[in-house]
């Protein structure tokens, strides 16, 4: 099994592969070219996201920029989106975004998470490396369709946020929210229940 397809199934793999690295790497770039192209470039902008996002729509896709990804490939979004400045999307485990979601500036969704027990987390020597090496795993993230992230939310590797919700300003998730919920907080919890 490669270290990215360890990774894709939220196991521990090696962050340093080549394979991983030369992702990372053409992703890194095809975002610092997006953030030095003005969004009146709209089809310089195009170009560079249908080589970012795998299912890049420009009619039904907007991001305001900058923008930061880990790989990209691992993001797939919905009809009728729109992010504000600043998004952070670390995609080192799929991340899927529904149809008719807002973003606003300062969001970030972080797919890694790194052990709990510093026995995995430190470096350590692995059977087929020449040195000690870290390792690190992910957990996928979903966001339902009709959902609202207000500004500087992060949403932590494993959650579901449901469809219809609405996540307050500063709001750290670290769980799942159920379906038409304004929740909000460190972290984050349901405030109540939004009537549709």
């Amino acid at each position: 099994m490669t270290e990215y397809e360890k990774m894709i199934l939220g196991e521990l793999y090696y962050p340093g592969d080549e394979e991983l690295y030369t992702l990372r790497t053409r992703a890194h770039k095809l975002c610092v070219e997006y953030n030095q192209t003005f969004d009146t470039d709209e089809d310089k902008r195009n170009e560079i996201l249908s080589n970012l996002i795998t299912n890049y729509d420009p009619n039904e896709i907007y991001f305001q920029g900058p923008i930061y990804f880990d790989y990209g490939i691992n993001i797939h979004i919905g009809k009728n989106f729109y992010a504000n400045f600043n998004l952070t999307i670390l995609d080192c485990c799929p991340v899927k975004i529904g149809d008719n979601v807002q973003i606003g500036t300062g969001v970030s969704i972080l797919t890694p998470v790194h052990p709990l027990k510093f026995r995995e987390r430190n470096a350590r020597s692995v059977s087929g490396f020449n040195e000690p090496i870290v390792l690190e795993y992910a957990k996928p993230i979903t966001i339902g369709d009709n959902c609202w992230l207000a500004a500087n939310v992060t949403v932590i590797g494993g959650v579901t946020i449901g469809n219809g919700c609405v996540i307050g300003a500063g709001s750290v998730v670290t769980r799942d929210i159920p379906d038409n919920s304004f929740a909000a907080g460190n972290p984050c919890k349901v405030i109540k229940a939004i009537d549709n």
